[in-house]
């Protein structure tokens, strides 16, 4: 009881169907000119984009756009996306599209404020002069990137994905969650990136970090995402399950990057990066194998957990609601149609001795609710496989 937490969310934000005309009123606020605009290529010839392409241009603001952005953009991406920016003298950036997208506006937007080589961020609050203002459209209900204090670039020379964070000065100071957004989003996109919120949430209000406000909105989090996304992945067109996904997904990026994640985090890290899958769908086939393992050392949060995924649980005991919590991650990665084993998704055992080294470095102990070995990390990876 005498430990002191804290809570900050710096972002403004604007939710609901048609939110993106906001835009306008954002860019007055902001006494923009010159915008460096990072755009998912998808959906440059887009309806949604051309909508705030028109906004955009009533508004008189000179921009450019850089839509060469990978999945896990590498650290080469950003330094051409900041010379777009550089040539252009943007005073505010605008991104479209999903983490990726996003977190390079993010790295684009330190670099121009404060220099440098963005490995010089990674860690946390390596750097302290505001970046660029970011207006941050999400078209994916997953990283929560618009609001979260980090943002994740890959240094291909290493194989490593670098993480760059800062509470304060990294999530977007605008952020438009609109469900129209999402709409032409791909199916198994929807179902990859809707568990990376959802595991978000989950690691977050079972983090050790965790706090009263944490919990709270974790709680709804997991409610919201549990709740819709078997719908919103059935149909994006479904704009009601689109914004619940969305608002589910911001959430969780407000207190993850203050409570820390977990293993399932911890594992993904390096399963994308070996075999080069999207950090979603290794969060997801992560997930269940985990949930199993941690779940000795959070009975009671998971028994909450259980409840939040709409699990009956007044005629079971505490421990009951809390297998009853892993039992529903498992339907629910079953209904989104979730590969169930690493080898499905061509992950080899080769590499697990490294990786479970790595895990261990990375020190997510920290916040993961159960201690975990190396040798943990190997039987969870072979359990996985």
């Amino acid at each position: 009881m005498n430990n002191i937490s804290s809570f900050f969310c710096p972002t403004r934000i604007y939710m609901g169907v048609g939110a993106y005309e906001k835009i306008e009123e954002i860019v007055r606020k902001l006494g923009c000119s010159k915008m460096f605009i990072a755009l998912d290529a998808a959906l440059l010839d887009s309806e949604f984009y051309g909508k705030i392409k028109k906004l955009l241009d009533q508004s008189g603001v000179e921009f450019a756009i850089y839509t060469d952005i990978e999945p896990d953009p590498s650290a080469h991406t950003v330094e051409k996306a900041f010379a777009v920016c550089q040539k252009l003298g943007a005073t505010a950036s605008l991104a479209i599209g999903g983490g990726s997208t996003i977190d390079v506006a993010k790295a684009v937007g330190i670099l121009a404020t404060s220099g440098g080589r963005i490995h010089d961020y990674e860690g946390i609050e390596k750097f302290s002069t505001p970046p660029l203002p970011l207006i941050a459209i999400p078209t994916t209900a997953g990283t929560g990137s618009e609001v979260s204090g980090s943002c994740v670039i890959s240094d291909t020379e290493k194989n490593l994905k670098m993480s760059i964070r800062h509470a304060a000065l990294n999530p977007a100071a605008y952020a438009i969650l609109d469900p129209l957004a999402l709409t032409t989003l791909p199916a198994h996109v929807a179902a990859h990136s809707g568990i990376d919120a959802f595991v978000h949430a989950f690691e977050s209000f079972i983090s050790r970090q965790a706090n009263l406000m944490t919990d709270a909105i974790n709680l709804q989090a997991i409610e919201l995402l549990a709740g819709n996304i078997r719908a919103f992945v059935a149909n994006r067109q479904d704009l009601q399950a689109g914004l619940n996904m969305l608002c589910g997904s911001a959430l969780a990026g407000i207190t993850f990057g203050q409570t820390g994640l977990g293993n399932v985090h911890c594992m993904a890290r390096f399963v994308g990066a070996n075999f080069h899958l999207s950090h979603g769908l290794s969060n997801a086939v992560c997930l269940p194998h985990v949930a199993r393992f941690n779940l000795p050392a959070a009975v009671a949060k998971y028994a909450r957990v259980a409840r939040a995924m709409g699990v009956r649980t007044q005629e079971l005991t505490q421990e009951q609601a809390a297998l009853a919590a892993v039992d529903a991650i498992e339907q629910m990665c079953r209904d989104l149609s979730i590969p169930a084993r690493l080898r499905d998704v061509g992950a080899t055992q080769d590499l697990f001795d490294e990786m479970s080294e790595l895990c261990t470095q990375a020190n997510y102990n920290r916040w993961n609710p159960r201690q975990t070995t190396t040798e943990d990390f190997r039987a969870l990876f072979d359990l996985a496989y």
